[in-house]
């Protein structure tokens, strides 16, 4: 172990805890407290006064929630990680963190719908614009790039697209035009991307999905690579001079996150600590289930289209084995003949269950066009990619057969 570095798994498994468990536990107890004694009148004016490292309200920190950021930071080499309530919080919280009203972001219209919801209707609201752009084509970015543009938000597989960005030519041109950019890692986890190899400046994903370990738990976490120092932002100087690279991290915990209140839970980070550790292998899993599942289903004459950036006939493979080894999320759809033709086919499954969220272990399957994205138009659900034929399946870890068996019956 001298001469290498342990694996993913490994590094989960042997994490430290801050301090040592008083009744050596092998699992991070669950600090289920609103509040946290001090010994002395000068300890905790310590603490309020970021002199002395310590939780005193678990709003702001706490120690099962603070075990779990330590995991995440020792998974992706970063140099800090918060956790929250939810993904959309991470998303939303980082954004109010980084631009002001009067200032722009962006992104590509084709996002998870609740996210697009955020920037088309929400932020506008607050007077941050959002341009959407196609960030398939990143050299086309420079005319929707002005003084006023502070960050590039992308998600690495989008959903229910599955379109792949070619990130390293993304990651130029924002850093040709000073933007800071920041990634939705949820489809392509830890293990099988590294967002700090590509100069991400920010990457933030749903915790619900797969490091809750099997939808035990709903929960976000913003990352900050390291990449950036953060001395070039504005909004960051006052905390700059005294944080240094821990900057941005400080305006969230200490304004941000701290005056709209999204904290995790400590139970939920228990949860989400302990569904790090396998990780990697429900991913292993389930990623085969779906390639299997791809293959059984390209080309089948009940099937009108399968799209999986997985598959080598993707316009897309090429990139995700660059970078996501291979292993461009579990996320698959399918077309059938008809809207009509979705429905009767969904209710047919046994075995499959028809519910939202991602990465369970159980399989799971939606369709997006009546469900994520019926609040909006006809016209604008086909100009985001979502089509009334479109089923999204979330592959999970069950048997194959099984798997291909409850499909197979369900398209009869």
């Amino acid at each position: 172990m001298e001469n290498r570095k342990p694996g993913y798994t490994t590094k989960m498994l042997t994490a430290p805890y801050a301090k040592k468990d008083p009744f050596n536990s092998l699992h991070m107890p669950v600090y289920e407290t609103a509040a946290f004694e001090f010994d002395t009148s000068e300890d905790i004016a310590a603490a309020f006064q970021d002199k002395k490292p310590a939780h005193a309200y678990s709003r702001s920190s706490n120690p099962s929630v603070e075990y779990l950021e330590s995991k995440v930071v020792a998974a992706t080499g970063g140099r800090a990680a918060l956790a929250m309530a939810s993904g959309m919080a991470a998303i939303s919280t980082t954004i109010l963190a980084l631009v002001r009203p009067g200032e722009n972001i962006i992104a590509s219209p084709n996002l998870f719908g609740h996210t697009y919801g955020l920037f088309s209707k929400t932020l506008p609201d607050l007077g941050i614009e959002v341009r959407f752009c196609n960030l398939l084509d990143p050299a086309s970015l420079g005319t929707s790039i002005d003084n006023k543009t502070k960050l590039v938000f992308f998600e690495t597989v989008t959903n229910p697209q599955l379109e792949v960005v070619n990130i390293e030519e993304l990651v130029k041109v924002a850093r040709r035009n000073k933007l800071l950019v920041l990634a939705d890692s949820t489809l392509t986890p830890f293990n099988v991307f590294d967002a700090k190899s590509y100069g991400i400046d920010l990457e933030v994903m749903s915790s619900t999905k797969f490091i809750s370990g099997g939808a035990t738990s709903v929960g976000g976490i913003i990352v900050d690579t390291g990449v950036n120092d953060w001395s070039g932002e504005e909004i960051l100087a006052p905390l700059y001079e005294k944080k240094k690279g821990m900057a941005l991290i400080a305006k969230l915990r200490k304004e941000i996150f701290r005056h709209f209140g999204p904290a995790m839970s400590p139970r939920t980070a228990q949860l989400q600590s302990m569904g790090l550790d396998i990780l990697a292998l429900r991913v292993e899993r389930s990623f085969t289930n779906c390639m299997k599942l791809a293959e059984h289903l390209t080309g089948h004459p009940g099937i009108k289209k399968v799209t999986y950036p997985g598959m080598p006939g993707s316009e897309f493979y090429e990139l995700s084995k660059k970078q996501f080894n291979g292993v461009p999320g579990t996320l698959l759809t399918f077309d059938l003949d008809s809207e009509e033709s979705c429905f009767a086919f969904m209710n047919k499954l046994l075995i499959i269950r028809r519910a939202t969220n991602m990465n369970d272990n159980k399989s799971l399957i939606i369709h997006p066009w009546s469900t994520i994205y019926f609040e909006y138009p006809e016209s604008k659900r086909i100009e985001l990619g979502v089509r009334d034929t479109m089923i999204r399946l979330s592959v999970g870890i069950e048997d194959i057969d099984d798997l291909i068996e409850d499909i197979e019956q369900a398209l009869k």
